[in-house]
């Protein structure tokens, strides 16, 4: 039976992993239309044969069938992460309050990844969406208390993002983050606690050290989207289902 799930699972995870690529687009160019299955380059809906997600990507031989551009290779990429994802999400979680926080983290990270990759922009109504989700999922498996706290959490993280930006520009006389990579340390905060919030932005930043250095030899690139490393962090973090106390002994306290 729980072969069967993770299928299910993944299943819904590809058809949705389409709908994040089209959100992260058309969010980040205020675009506000999200239905997904027509081609956004002439607008032509798509039949459902055309609309499977991985599957109708190789029929269509990557081009659209009928203005005939190439479609964008991060969709079915998109699609088949996340579709692995929610089944490792179930896999790991089962069905718990601790499975519907880590399928909205994916959704996150699959709709930020794409948006910031792309344009360099977190949208805020993301941000906005997750947080209220989050919030209405922790009230209910840890009660108002338990909500309150990851509030204050979310709070620490954000001023200590801030400061963290604050002195990046002090130093190199220019922006050093987003504006939404610092707003969405709020959101981590309403997950995790706020030694294992400090430590994804620690990871996220060892995660995109590789990108930044080969950006920066390749095209001298200095500005690289940093909330796919963050999430990453973050996804990483609470999958691997790390504790706080199990992090101090690591380090001999």
């Amino acid at each position: 039976m729980d072969s069967l799930y993770l299928i299910i699972f993944f299943i819904i995870g590809t058809f949705l992993g389409g709908f994040y690529t089209v959100l992260g687009n058309r969010l980040a160019k205020e675009e506000y239309s999200f239905v997904p299955y027509r081609c956004d380059s002439c607008g032509k809906s798509l039949s459902f044969l055309e609309s499977i997600p991985i599957i109708s990507y190789c029929f269509l031989k990557r081009k659209c069938r009928y203005c005939h551009k190439k479609i964008d290779s991060m969709e079915p990429l998109m699609e088949l992460f996340t579709g692995i994802l929610f089944a490792v999400s179930f896999y790991s979680f089962g069905f718990s309050y601790e499975l519907l926080i880590a399928l909205g983290i994916v959704s996150l990270l699959i709709i930020v990844t794409v948006s910031d990759l792309n344009y360099l922009i977190i949208p805020d109504e993301v941000l906005v969406f997750f947080v209220l989700y989050f919030i209405v999922v922790q009230f209910f498996a840890l009660g108002i208390v338990g909500v309150f706290q990851h509030i204050l959490t979310g709070f620490f993280l954000f001023i200590l993002m801030y400061f963290i930006m604050w002195i990046g520009e002090i130093v190199l006389k220019k922006e050093s983050l987003g504006g939404g990579d610092v707003k969405m340390m709020f959101l981590f905060g309403l997950v995790l606690d706020p030694l294992l919030g400090t430590v994804a932005i620690f990871l996220g930043s060892i995660f995109a050290l590789p990108m930044s250095l080969f950006l920066l030899y390749k095209n001298h690139e200095k500005l690289i989207p940093f909330g796919p490393f963050l999430l990453l962090a973050f996804t990483f973090l609470y999958f691997t289902k790390l504790t706080p106390e199990v992090l101090v002994s690591w380090f001999g306290f």
